[in-house]
This record gives C-alpha cells, sequence and structure tokens, in this order.
C-alpha cells in the first residue's frame, strides 16, 4: 500500500478517526490528516488528493448520522448539493491557474474572523433565527462560491459554509452543522472527481483512511446531537484559530516572508 509501514498506516488509520470526529462537529479535519499524510512521505499534490477521497467518508457519515435524526432533509436538500458538487469540481479545475499565494494570505485573518463572531456573538445557540436570505439565493450563492474555494485551495471551507448558514439562512448550530456536512461532501465529491481523472490519488490509503473517518465521524455527530451548540461552537472556535495558527505557522506564508521571519 504505497510502500507504508504498518506503523504509518496504523497512524494514518488512528489519525483518521480522529479527523472525522472532529469534522463532524466543527469541521477542520484536513487539519488533522494533510500533515500526517506528509509526515508518511506522501508528496503534497497526492496527499491533497487523497485527503478529498478519505473525508467523503466522514462527510457522508455525518450526512446519514444527522440524516437520520431529521436534521438535515436529504431530498430537499439535494440541489443544494448539486451546486457544492459543480462548485468543487471547477475549483479543483482552476486550482493550477488561481494564485494561491493570495489565498493563503487572506484566508488566516478570515478564519480568526469567523472564530470571533462563533466565541462572543449572543445567543448562538440551536433555535434558528431571523432568515437573511432565501434558499434559492442561498444555494445559487453561497454553496457555489465556497464549493469553488474548496476546490481551489480548501482549509476552513465547512467554517465558511456553518458562517453563512448561521449569518445569512438563520440555522442554529446543529442544523447549520448539519447541513454543512452535506454541502461539504458535494464540494469534496466534485474536487475529488478531478483529483481522480488526474491519477493523483491513492486510493488504498484514502479507502483505508475513508474507514477510520467513517467510525469517527458516527462518534462525533452522535456527540453533537446529543450536546448541540455547548459542544459545536466551541470546537468550531478552537477549530478556525487552530487552522489559522498552522497556515501562519508556514514558513512559504506570505506574511511572514513579507515581514521577513
Amino acid at each position: 500500500m504505497h510502500d507504508l509501514a504498518a506503523n504509518l498506516l496504523l497512524l494514518l488509520f488512528l489519525a483518521a478517526i480522529f479527523a472525522g470526529f472532529v469534522d463532524s462537529i466543527a469541521g477542520g479535519g484536513g487539519l488533522i490528516t494533510i500533515p500526517v499524510l506528509l509526515i508518511a512521505g506522501i508528496p503534497p499534490l497526492e496527499s491533497i488528493a487523497t485527503n478529498k477521497l478519505q473525508s467523503q467518508f466522514g462527510s457522508a457519515s455525518a450526512t446519514i448520522a444527522y440524516a437520520r435524526k431529521g436534521h438535515v432533509q436529504l431530498k430537499t436538500q439535494l440541489p443544494m448539493a448539486a451546486m457544492a458538487v459543480i462548485g468543487g469540481g471547477i475549483g479543483a479545475l482552476l486550482a493550477s491557474l488561481v494564485p494561491a499565494r493570495i489565498l493563503a494570505a487572506a484566508i488566516p485573518f478570515l478564519l480568526i474572523a469567523i472564530a470571533l463572531f462563533f466565541a462572543f456573538k449572543p445567543n448562538l445557540n440551536d433555535a434558528d433565527s431571523h432568515r437573511r436570505v432565501t434558499p434559492l439565493i442561498f444555494g445559487l450563492t453561497v454553496v457555489p462560491i465556497v464549493g469553488l474555494y474548496d476546490g481551489v485551495f480548501g482549509p476552513g471551507a465547512g467554517s465558511f459554509y456553518m458562517l453563512g448558514f448561521v449569518l445569512l439562512a438563520g440555522f442554529g448550530m446543529l442544523k447549520a452543522t448539519a447541513h454543512t456536512k452535506l454541502i461539504n461532501l458535494g464540494s469534496n465529491f466534485g474536487s475529488f472527481l478531478v483529483f481522480a481523472a488526474t491519477g493523483s490519488v491513492l486510493w488504498k490509503i484514502g479507502l483505508l483512511m475513508g474507514v477510520g473517518q467513517f467510525i469517527g465521524a458516527q462518534i462525533g455527530s452522535r456527540l453533537a446531537m446529543r450536546n448541540g451548540a455547548k459542544i459545536i461552537k466551541p470546537l468550531l472556535v478552537l477549530s478556525c484559530l487552530a487552522l489559522a495558527t498552522k497556515l501562519l505557522a508556514d514558513p512559504t506564508h506570505p506574511l511572514r516572508i513579507w515581514i521577513g521571519i
């Protein structure tokens, strides 16, 4: 299996379980899996492509768990998921054309802003609030735009979906989490199709980690449904801050290069 030792395969499997757990509640699973894939000696492009394969298992697992309890209506949300597929596919096609340095420079600060929003906004709970845009407008604008970003770059896409669902669609935290998993599954699938067509996916490793993701997402989604906003909110804030910190700590980050550190 890509000539990896058994201990590295076990590490990837355990990392996928933990990533599926965290991602099903707050997003940010790629923050765990991509570094582990790189540590295992897998090149960056193959790591990103393989991550798209295995992360779908976690998103699908969480979506099924939330749908079974009625937190997301799959049939009514399929058109929105289809828009995410299109956005993710187009984003993956554009990945080589879009200047990633610009995205890398801006995304950490957007993630910090999202963390501050969820940390300090009062009355954030599991009850729905005022809807600012119709589902049609949301599905035609926010979903494909974030999906395109997910295909081009990826980190924090789940947090951007969450922000959109809470701020614009008026969803409560648990409902927003449930819908984010479905839409994230769509954009991941769209970008995965492009990566698969280019032969960049390491199938055996991706499927092994996918099993781990499925297990972790089942555990995480059930915990989220039991505790709602009480666990989703702090984990979402921590996930955004951890991802922003990781991006800013990268020696190649444009800001570090600009200020000479």
